[in-house]
């Protein structure tokens, strides 16, 4: 699965914003590490702290990198030097949002998208509020159907379809899209196209949040969710169960026993072994999980 390391100034607005996006998901998480500030309250960027990041998100599948301001930007650029080339090579730093992006990195990841395709998730995260306000997006208004991100290539006649009635007072903003794009991704053998048959816009690709959110549908507008593959008739009932009550159900609970996958099996200092008990202090208790800080303890950091 595709790490995430959040690089910023703030330890505490990095904090926030992980616990912010895994909370708004819902459900599992990517490895996600952060690498923020110089210490509990000096803020500043810290180069080796972030490489130390990078190493321990990454499982082999790749690290998507999302900055606060330009210094963490140029941290993170100098952490690539600090790491395995191999690793380096796997490494996208991203130009997103930190908390929109950060959010639709998350259900990119989880749905088994690479840095590549979650990068592009991660800065498409602003389309939901541009569309909103009726703003244009940078790569083109998202008023028509050609700009919606993530339009998928429709076929000629889906295989099942529906129309749902959006009940959520706030229409179908970020936590039902994300769960929307959850439950569409736990089935990858069927593609989903939504289309707001009130707004006119669409087809936005089922599985993005990005584009279920660029929508812009609002309370009582009437989407048409159409699907092809195997699966499409009880994937589209579970979408039309989950469209009655809101799409507000709670994430189903991990299995007894088994870890989060949100921090590193390691806190800083400690060893790299399976079950290692965390350095004391190292950690934070972060949407139930433990979330590791990197930061410049005993180094020259960065700012």
């Amino acid at each position: 699965m595709t790490g995430i390391v959040v690089v910023s100034h703030s330890r505490a607005l990095a904090r926030a914003a992980v616990a912010l996006a895994t909370e708004m998901a819902g459900g599992d998480a990517p490895p996600i590490q952060v690498a923020a500030g110089l210490d509990e309250e000096t803020t500043g960027t810290d180069a080796t702290a972030v490489a130390e990041a990078l190493t321990a998100a990454d499982d082999g599948q790749g690290v998507l990198v999302l900055v606060d301001l330009g210094s963490a930007l140029l941290s993170a650029e100098l952490a690539l030097e600090l790491v395995e080339p191999a690793l380096a090579g796997r490494v996208r730093v991203s130009s997103a949002p930190l908390v929109e992006g950060l959010l639709a990195a998350v259900v990119a990841a989880v749905a088994g998208g690479g840095p590549e395709e979650v990068d592009a998730e991660a800065r498409a995260g602003l389309r939901g509020k541009q569309g909103h306000l009726g703003q244009d997006a940078p790569t083109g208004s998202v008023q028509s159907a050609a700009a919606t991100p993530g339009a998928p290539e429709s076929a000629a006649e889906p295989d099942a379809s529906v129309e749902l009635v959006l009940r959520d007072p706030h229409g179908l903003h970020a936590r039902p899209a994300a769960r929307f794009a959850r439950l569409v991704a736990a089935q990858p053998e069927v593609r989903v196209e939504v289309t707001d048959l009130d707004s006119g816009r669409g087809p936005a690709d089922g599985q993005s949040m990005s584009a279920l959110a660029a929508l812009g549908a609002r309370e009582g507008h009437r989407l048409r969710v159409a699907g092809w593959g195997r699966g499409s008739q009880e994937l589209l009932e579970t979408l039309r169960t989950a469209a009655a009550d809101g799409f507000s159900a709670a994430p189903p609970a991990q299995e007894p026993g088994e870890r989060s996958r949100t921090g590193p099996e390691h806190a800083e200092g400690s060893e790299h072994a399976e079950g290692a008990e965390h350095a004391e202090g190292a950690g934070a208790e972060v949407g139930g999980s433990q979330l590791t800080i990197y930061d410049n303890r005993d180094r020259d950091g960065q700012t």
